[in-house]
């Protein structure tokens, strides 16, 4: 009986200790300049699903990613948004979303933190950081881009021209970084928080296929195009390689997708193939 009390009362202690934690998510958009990153970057629909039954705190972050992942505009302008998000809605647990070039500023953030005073209460209020479709070892593309080569124009629709970001993302800028700046890539020190990501592995653009039309079917003929270019496991965008570089692999896309459907580099940040749902189950 002494130990029924006991058990009684530490789980009441465990509920009541859960119940005053304030839960958060944080959605951090890829390389771009965001003004309205909801609607134009993810969607209203995907965030309210990824969201659906885990409350309603939750910021998505407005920053200029073209810019160096170091720089005000990038790196401290994702500190103040989430510092705000942190303060205004007392978040003592913070769970973090990035695509593509986002993690890349989030790992500088979690890896730097005597660069800025707001870094360490920001790395100590992160529970885990789910990196979608990470550029975490840049991209072959990216040094196409800076080059100016053929391909240019696609490579213009598809992630912007020669911006500083882009310049950033070049396969020996990344490795320069990842051996000096940042942390979680192999041989380096792990980063504070579990920094997990999910791969994408294929582009599918038949247009006899209805699943090349989920996130734009423009965009899957584009990423078709510079998947040639690539290892024969990318995203279109990116190498299986660069996106498993740090932290670790939570899953490849069709180890967990619905129907075992690969993930293109757009659609890894849309509803596509219950990537969604998965998001909202981890949460």
């Amino acid at each position: 009986m002494r130990i029924l009390k006991c058990l009684t009362l530490l789980s009441i202690l465990s509920w009541s200790t859960l119940s005053f934690a304030n839960f958060g998510v944080a959605f951090v958009h890829g390389t771009g300049s965001q003004s309205d990153a909801l609607n134009d970057y993810w969607t209203q629909d995907f965030v309210n699903s990824v969201m659906s039954g885990n409350g309603n705190r939750f910021v998505v972050v407005n920053c200029d990613f073209e810019q160096l992942m170091w720089s005000d505009p990038a790196a401290g302008c994702l500190a103040q948004q989430l510092t705000q998000f942190i303060q205004s809605q007392n978040i003592t647990s913070m769970y973090v979303i990035t695509h593509s070039h986002g993690g890349n500023v989030m790992r500088w953030i979690m890896s730097n933190p005597t660069f800025d005073p707001r870094y360490p209460n920001i790395i100590n209020t992160i529970s885990r950081v789910t990196a979608v479709a990470p550029s975490s070892a840049g991209t072959p593309l990216a040094d196409a881009a800076i080059n100016g080569n053929v391909f240019e124009t696609t490579l213009g629709f598809i992630l912007g021209y020669a911006s500083d970001a882009v310049r950033q993302q070049q396969v020996a800028w990344m490795a320069y970084y990842n051996s000096n700046f940042l942390l979680g890539t192999a041989g380096r020190p792990s980063l504070p928080s579990p920094f997990r990501s999910v791969v994408g592995s294929d582009v599918e653009s038949s247009p006899f296929d209805g699943d090349s039309y989920c996130g734009g079917y423009q965009f899957q003929v584009a990423l078709e195009v510079t998947q040639n270019f690539l290892d024969n496991c990318s995203d279109g965008f990116l190498e299986c390689s660069s996106q498993s570089a740090a932290g670790s692999v939570w899953f490849r896309d069709t180890d967990r997708t619905a129907g075992r459907e690969p993930l293109s580099h757009q659609q890894s940040r849309r509803q596509c193939f219950n990537l969604d749902v998965i998001l909202r189950n981890d949460i």
